[in-house]
């Protein structure tokens, strides 16, 4: 049975929110990964993650939002983004459509790991219905992996999960490993400047060390982490007598 709003009836979908209303939203970027990855790696990571937990427990998901906070542009052509206000205002427009419809929460669950894109996603939305917002990254992949993923950008991490989920859009022969030194790494991995070094081809970390068996690892974690985390939520919800908003998996406080 498909979950998916987009491949189904709004009667069908009615139906499912009478009885599970809670909507699955996912939220990629359209950025650069370096020469060896598309461009849309963060939107098929949102996209395939939010898929697998939709099926798992049984809730509807809304096609993934391809544009995040992010910069476009210069030497990483394709690569687009919105700007933060923008960004919060069209995804809060689009979840106030959706509160109209009967969704009473909302499971946001985003593969972007830029500080404004994630602020813009814990601001308070305009609509009654409550809202929780799951980073990917966040999640402790750490014993996977042969290098430090909060060093990432296209490196180990992303492209073991491109080896896993897209293989065929992984150009294996065109990855290298990028590890910059002093403050060009520090200002990226606190997460203030969207891009890596110019020099590093839009890449920061090791992709050589990846392997799609470890991105099938990656993957079933997250996934499985994700969706206990929104049943243990429910759970709460239903003792408690009335649902609130949760933030779990996001981005630490400056």
């Amino acid at each position: 049975m498909s979950y998916a709003i987009d491949e189904l009836p709004w009667t069908e979908i009615g139906r499912i929110l009478e009885s599970d209303p809670r909507l699955i939203f996912p939220v990629g970027a359209l950025e650069q990964h370096g020469p060896h990855l598309p461009v849309g790696t963060n939107v098929t990571i949102a996209a395939r993650v939010s898929r697998a937990v939709s099926e798992r427990l049984g809730i509807l998901r809304a096609p993934t939002f391809s544009y995040g906070v992010a910069v476009g542009g210069g030497p990483f052509p394709g690569a687009a983004g919105l700007r933060r206000k923008t960004f919060h205002r069209a995804v809060n427009e689009l979840l106030a459509r959706w509160d109209d419809d009967g969704v009473q929460h909302f499971v946001v669950i985003t593969a972007h790991r830029f500080e404004p894109h994630l602020e813009a996603l814990l601001m308070t939305p305009s609509v009654p219905a409550d809202k929780s917002v799951y980073d990917l990254y966040q999640i402790d992949v750490s014993d996977i992996l042969e290098s430090d993923p909060e060093v990432e950008h296209a490196g180990e991490l992303e492209t073991s999960l491109m080896l896993h989920l897209v293989p065929e859009a992984v150009r294996w022969s065109e990855a290298r490993d990028f590890l910059p030194q002093g403050q060009a790494l520090r200002k990226y991995t606190r997460r203030r400047v969207p891009t890596p070094p110019t020099e590093s081809g839009g890449v920061l970390g090791s992709p050589t060390l990846a392997s799609a068996e470890k991105g099938a690892r990656i993957f079933d974690r997250w996934v499985d982490m994700i969706s206990r985390a929104i049943q243990a939520e429910e759970a709460t919800s239903r003792a408690h007598g009335e649902p609130a908003p949760c933030l779990l998996y996001t981005s630490p406080s400056p």
